[in-house]
């Protein structure tokens, strides 16, 4: 269930993607999701045969097409929270980076799970001209499975842009349910041992796995 439900945080992840040369409007949340989203998936399935060559070419992809659109260092913080307090700055700057370099792997070998699944979007809703945070609503039809309902969370920058910073699955953040796995070690180890560890897991080669 929970590699179905982070295939489906890629799957719309991978909305945000520049492709072709396209130009992605990230002061429109919606549209920007919207209008790629197909082209992004074109682009994975033109990729699969050097994916296949080398899983880890995977890395690449996420590198690139991305993180340029997700905040990472605005999630990091948040899943810290009050594990900040007392922080030294050093180690809380080692764990974004390897919170980052973290999501890259993780999306990474998710998506050798890829098997054209399909997003629907639901119909957009108004953004006012203070509002910092907005989300969009999602069917993932994955067929002959259930849909997966996702809320994508996204967050207004200081120069208008939008940029990914959590989603919930069925109801549940991804963001809190991380917390909630590393908060405890966080207390009783520290920020950079979880870091370190984050860094070792996205050293991890990405390997093809049976599909559930």
């Amino acid at each position: 269930m929970l590699k179905r439900l982070f295939l489906a945080t890629t799957a719309l992840l991978f909305s945000l993607n520049v492709f072709a040369g396209g130009v992605v409007d990230k002061t429109e949340p919606y549209q920007m999701m919207k209008l790629v989203s197909e082209q992004a998936f074109a682009r994975l399935k033109a990729e699969q045969p050097k994916i296949q060559q080398d899983p880890n070419y995977l890395k690449v992809v996420v590198e690139e097409e991305l993180m340029p659109y997700v905040n990472e260092k605005y999630a990091a913080l948040k899943l810290l929270g009050t594990n900040l307090k007392g922080a030294k700055r050093e180690d809380v700057n080692e764990f974004i980076t390897a919170f980052r370099a973290y999501l890259i792997s993780s999306y990474a070998q998710v998506l050798t799970q890829y098997t054209d699944q399909q997003v629907v979007f639901s119909p957009e809703q108004p953004i006012s001209e203070d509002q910092r945070i907005s989300s969009v609503k999602v069917d993932i039809i994955d067929a002959p499975r259930p849909n997966i309902k996702l809320e994508f969370k996204l967050r207004k920058e200081n120069n208008g842009d939008w940029l990914a910073f959590d989603m919930a699955a069925e109801g549940i953040s991804l963001l809190s349910s991380k917390q909630s796995e590393w908060n405890g070690k966080i207390r009783q180890e520290g920020i950079l041992a979880v870091a370190k560890e984050l860094e070792a897991l996205a050293k991890q080669p990405i390997r093809f796995e049976a599909k559930n």
